[in-house]
């Protein structure tokens, strides 16, 4: 009889989860931090429309 020796890796796998979810996280940081920075600081308010105004000539 051949015995065999087997060794399973149990759990080392939540690690690497861990480690995505952390790497993934800083790329979204640094991504926000650089369009603030190449936006100048200025972000554009949300629902804000912008003031049109037409003048039209009278016809007389």
């Amino acid at each position: 009889m051949s015995s065999h020796d087997e060794t399973k890796s149990v759990g080392k796998s939540g690690g690497n989860v861990g480690l995505g979810v952390l790497v993934g996280a800083l790329i979204v940081i640094v991504a926000g931090l650089a369009a603030y920075i190449f936006t100048g600081g200025d972000i554009p308010a949300v629902g804000d429309e912008p003031e049109i105004q037409i003048d039209l000539p009278d016809g007389n």
